[in-house]
């Protein structure tokens, strides 16, 4: 029978649910239906106990009256009755204790049916049953009794009485009974019978005075013209407060061009004072009526406590505020532990990474050598530390976060891991390849490179691309993964230490010397600006070809990034001195021998009675294998 109970009360949840009733209406039916069949089922039972109380009583008196008609020689008769008579005692004893504990488990899990005052307050809450009665069914007759009472013009303090009887306590008006006081009412509120129905007499008495002292001509009058007198003042707030924001915006208004001039940033003009002013006239009308709105909101409560019935309606409203602010104070102070917790955490990983950013700072300047490790990996290294120290503290962070524990936060976090890992995937292989650069040292900054088909100057080296600046200017960004994928040319590494060698290469005929061109070549790279004279400049003699011989000039410099303007100044001076030494230069070169022709040196190189030598064969000119 109680699973068929339960049964019906699921079924009672499950048809709410179907008609469209909203999730808080089911979830009252849902509670309102077990709570009614855990009260019907701990009834029932009392009811079995109660029958078993009553044949316990007849049984003790039975075996009173017998012990008494026993003759006072009859000792053993007499010693097995009273035995009977301590055991029933026991009995009952033990009876009221299981009650007593089942009560107790009821309480935390069941709801009794209230009985109300004339100002929807609460006067008490009734869980037992009385013959036909349910609870239910008991509070609201004991309601309409109550209500009654007010007819009586003469009610007082003295008006209700108890009355006791064997099991039950009765109170009474008149002869008219308003409501009875069992055990079970009295265990259900750790008391006894008799007090429990005096302090349920106090109630209903305070309660129906009350009621008469609140409904009478006189206070309703007064309530009602302090509820006029209330209005009137916030009507008049209202008046004072549009009034005086009216007088902010005139003054708002007054102050364009004077203080009110404008925001600028260096030469851009972000608000003007036009702008400015309809911008802080806005602002001026939201808090006028967040203001009247405020005002309301607190004299609306005021307004609803003059009056019994609607009193109740400004506990709600506070509540509104301060029910929140209770909230989230009470959760502050909650969470305040681990508050603090995380506190000391931040603050010891705090100190922890300024240690290593002194270790860090120490190594960069040089104070600090360690075998293996370059100055320019502290920087790079220290942002690995950092950021691995980071992500430890978070993860030691996390169980103390407030809502860490939430399936919500972690499939919020779970979700932009996920996202972060698959959007970022391009990005990580050029930071990934950024930090193999750092550490293989290829280039730093300011080091003349070709990377690929760009040359230039390193201008930044970041996480994801290189940044290269070439001769013409030109900025040109690479990234990582593709610099790691290049071939690179440095040419300013070693060029400090050992020089970097320049070099460029001239074809002269068969007719000059090997000697004359060496020394010249030489000559013309001693003159050139920043070329060094030790390492000595040195030729190559890198071919012997059909019209022609090839020289190659090699020369140090340590200016790896004036590389362009070295080579156009060397070329200068090659020609110079070629010119000045009557030496040609065969680019592009000739087939055969002059006829006639001029020679190729400017006359400005040429002595005054310099004669061009005569040949027979006739001159062709071709352009340079």
């Amino acid at each position: 029978m109680e699973r068929l109970k339960i049964g019906l009360a699921i079924l009672a949840i499950a048809f709410s649910a179907s008609f469209g009733f909203s999730q808080e209406d089911s979830t009252s039916v849902k509670a309102d239906s077990l709570n009614i069949v855990l009260l019907e089922n701990y009834n029932k039972r009392l009811a079995e106990i109660e029958r078993q109380r009553v044949a316990d009583s007849i049984k003790k008196s039975e075996l009173e009256a017998e012990l008494s008609a026993l003759k006072t020689t009859d000792n053993l008769k007499k010693e097995e009755l009273q035995a009977q008579l301590i055991a029933l005692n026991e009995k009952e004893i033990r009876r009221l204790e299981d009650k007593k504990i089942k009560i107790d488990s009821l309480k935390k899990v069941t709801k009794g049916f209230p009985v109300f005052g004339f100002f929807n307050d609460t006067l008490f809450v009734l869980y037992s049953k009385l013959g036909s009665f349910s609870p239910k069914d008991r509070a609201e007759a004991i309601n309409r009794r109550i209500d009654k009472l007010t007819d009586n013009f003469n009610f007082d303090e003295t008006s209700l009485e108890i009355q006791k009887s064997e099991n039950e306590v009765d109170i009474v008006f008149g002869d008219q009974t308003i409501m009875t006081v069992i055990e079970n009412d009295a265990l259900w509120n750790d008391t006894t019978k008799e007090a429990l129905a005096k302090e349920y007499k106090d109630k209903i008495s305070a309660a129906v005075l009350k009621y008469k002292d609140e409904t009478n001509l006189f206070n309703l009058a007064k309530k009602i013209g302090l509820a006029i007198l209330v209005l009137l003042i916030i009507a008049a707030l209202v008046k004072y407060i549009s009034k005086f924001f009216a007088w902010t915006a005139i003054k708002i208004e007054l102050q364009e061009d004077k203080r009110i001039k404008g925001v600028q940033i260096k030469n851009y003009t972000l608000f003007d004072a036009k702008r400015q002013i309809n911008a802080l006239l806005i602002l001026n009308r939201i808090l006028k009526w967040i203001v009247i709105i405020t005002a309301i909101y607190i004299a609306l409560p005021i307004l609803f406590g003059i009056f019994p019935w609607t009193e109740h309606f400004a506990g709600t409203l506070i509540g509104y505020i301060l029910n929140p602010v209770k909230g989230i104070l009470t959760s502050f102070w909650n969470y305040l532990p681990n508050l603090i917790t995380i506190i000391v955490i931040v603050l010891v990983f705090r100190y922890i990474q300024r240690g290593i950013r002194f270790l860090k700072d120490e190594i960069a300047r040089g104070n600090l050598q360690i075998n293996g490790f370059y100055p320019d990996w502290a920087e790079p290294t220290y942002q690995i530390v950092r950021i691995l120290l980071i992500a430890f503290m978070f993860v030691v962070l996390f169980p103390y976060l407030p809502g860490s524990d939430s399936p919500v936060f972690q499939g919020v976090s779970v979700f932009l891991g996920f996202l972060f890992t698959f959007g970022s995937a391009g990005s990580l292989s050029n930071i990934i390849a950024g930090l193999i650069l750092t550490y293989m040292r290829l280039f730093t900054i300011g080091d003349r490179v070709k990377i690929g088909d760009v040359s230039g100057d390193v201008i930044e080296k970041s996480v994801l691309v290189t940044r290269i600046r070439t001769p013409f200017n030109e900025i040109i960004s690479i990234p990582n993964s593709t610099v790691m994928n290049s071939h690179t040319i440095n040419y300013s590494s070693d060029a400090q230490e050992k020089g970097l060698i320049i070099h460029s290469t001239v074809t002269i005929g068969y007719d000059v010397p090997w000697q004359d061109v060496h020394t010249a070549l030489i000559d013309a790279a001693l003159r050139t600006e920043l070329v060094l004279k030790e390492p000595s400049p040195f030729v190559f003699q890198t071919s012997l070809d059909d019209f022609y011989v090839a020289y190659e000039i090699h020369a140090h410099v340590r200016e790896a990034n004036r590389q362009g303007l070295i080579y156009s100044v060397l070329h200068q001076n090659i020609q110079d001195v070629f010119n000045e030494r009557g030496i040609e230069i065969m680019s592009p070169h000739y087939r055969a021998a002059r006829d006639g022709n001029e020679t190729t040196i400017p006359s400005s190189y040429r002595p005054k009675d310099y004669k061009a030598p005569s040949f027979n064969v006739k001159t062709k000119k071709t352009d340079r294998a």
